[in-house]
């Protein structure tokens, strides 16, 4: 995991990569947010969508659900980065559509989208 520090209209944001799976349940989505907020005192995070299991993306695992309630209970802003469009599920969109209209987790295209959202809330 490698992680940088983003600075924008005063607020810090941890853009996380990595070439490997970061988040695959409950536990590790706390594992990490702990990790990124200890070390870099960042609620504000950017991460590849690569960096998350694919059970994530298919609801019914429920997966998606409770890791959201963790990062709005534990107040971190979560901005996933890559191309959803491969996704055919109707409550996957939705689902996305939702999280993008409101404050805690984005499904966005680029880092510049999640740079600029995670910065002007």
């Amino acid at each position: 995991m490698n992680t940088k520090i983003i600075k924008e209209n005063k607020i810090e944001i941890a853009l996380v990569e990595s070439n490997e799976i970061l988040i695959t349940d409950t536990q590790s989505a706390l594992d990490f947010m702990a990790t990124v907020r200890y070390d870099f005192s960042c609620d504000r995070i950017i991460i590849n969508k690569s960096a998350i299991c694919e059970e994530f993306f298919n609801l019914k695992t429920k997966i998606a659900g409770d890791i959201l309630q963790k990062f709005i209970n534990y107040q971190t802003k979560l901005a996933i980065i890559g191309d959803f469009s491969v996704y055919n599920s109707k409550s996957l969109k939705d689902f996305i559509y939702e999280s993008n209209n409101r404050k805690d987790l984005f499904f966005l295209s680029s880092e510049e989208e999640a740079i600029k959202k995670l910065s002007s809330i």
